[in-house]
């Protein structure tokens, strides 16, 4: 399993295309904006995307959901916590200010734990709370798509609605730092890292 990201919109959302490379199968991760972007960076690598995976609802992460739901047909995950957030007042007037467009909803909510099957590979969904109820991140093979969970030097917000800076702890401390210190870990915002690194130098973790 690979994966390619671009960065996208006023945020600087980081939205990934997670692949195999033997099928060119992908997954679209938080398209936060820019579809035609998206979209031509996946019609130029031959990806053939069958699945729409959002790792929360904050509309800097799905504001391109209709781009891509629309141009391939493909099912769209997300939390069902973090569900009401794709059409919600607040986010569709934010979704102005960003020139996001409103979201169709979803097609499968994500249980921790389950197994999503990307040509011959899988992602693990983690429920990772604290940014959002529904916050999840995606471990796959050597590298773990942690949202707006955990960040290079940071960590996700905790003050927006349905935030816990106690869920956010918990799910950084048990659920991402136990994992091997090489592990690269794509935030959904700024530079990659690893476990290990943040384990050593993350001031926000203790």
């Amino acid at each position: 399993m690979k994966y390619e990201s671009l960065i996208v919109g006023s945020l600087e959302t980081n939205c990934y295309l997670v692949f195999c490379p033997e099928t060119l199968e992908c997954a679209v991760v938080d398209p936060g904006a820019e579809g035609d972007q998206i979209i031509r960076l996946i019609e130029k690598r031959g990806f053939k995307p069958t699945l729409l995976l959002n790792t929360h609802g904050h509309i800097d992460h799905i504001g391109a959901n209709k781009d891509i739901k629309e141009r391939y047909d493909i099912p769209l995950y997300i939390h069902s916590a973090d569900s009401p957030m794709l059409e919600s007042v607040l986010q569709s007037e934010m979704g102005i200010f960003l020139g996001a467009k409103d979201s169709p909803p979803p097609d499968h909510f994500f249980e921790d734990g389950e197994k999503i099957k990307i040509g011959k590979y899988f992602l693990k969904v983690i429920h990772t709370p604290g940014h959002s109820p529904g916050s999840v991140s995606f471990l796959g093979d050597g590298f773990i798509l942690s949202g707006d969970t955990l960040f290079c030097g940071g960590v996700g917000r905790t003050d927006l609605p349905g935030g816990s800076w106690q869920e956010m702890v918990s799910s950084i401390n048990n659920k991402i730092l136990t994992l091997p210190d090489e592990m690269i870990v794509l935030p959904g915002h700024g530079p990659h890292t690893t476990v290990g690194q943040e384990k050593s130098s993350n001031p926000f973790i203790t």
